[in-house]
């Protein structure tokens, strides 16, 4: 396939009524292809094999790309766990501290720019 140029994309009702033909009219996986105009007979048979084992709805789900498995969280000792969320909770005061320390100078200020 050239570069640039994006792989075509069937929708799950497309791909439904491609399998069901071929199990209706009894035709094979490229003879089917040939009748949509689907270049890759393969795609076909992986069509029906996911009908078969999922039933229709298996059709709709999209499958591209590699699924991915995610990296398992790091297990850390309770010491450091425990300074950790200590830091978090120091930070969130010192946050909630600041916030209120921005309102009060901003309230000042407003309050001196009446008064002028």
């Amino acid at each position: 396939m050239p570069k640039g140029v994006p792989n075509k994309r069937y929708t799950g009702e497309f791909k439904q009524e491609v399998v069901e033909m071929m199990q209706r009219e009894k035709l094979s996986h490229k003879e089917v292809a040939r009748l949509y105009g689907i270049t890759a007979h393969d795609r076909v048979a992986s069509w029906e094999r996911i009908y078969l084992e999922e039933g229709p709805e298996g059709l709709y789900i999209e499958r591209r790309g590699r699924g991915s498995k995610g990296r398992p969280p790091k297990k850390l000792k309770p010491e450091v766990e425990e300074d950790l969320l200590a830091e978090v909770q120091r930070l969130r005061a010192e946050n909630a501290y600041l916030k209120k320390l921005n309102a009060l100078v901003a309230e000042r200020v407003r309050q001196e720019r009446k008064r002028k």
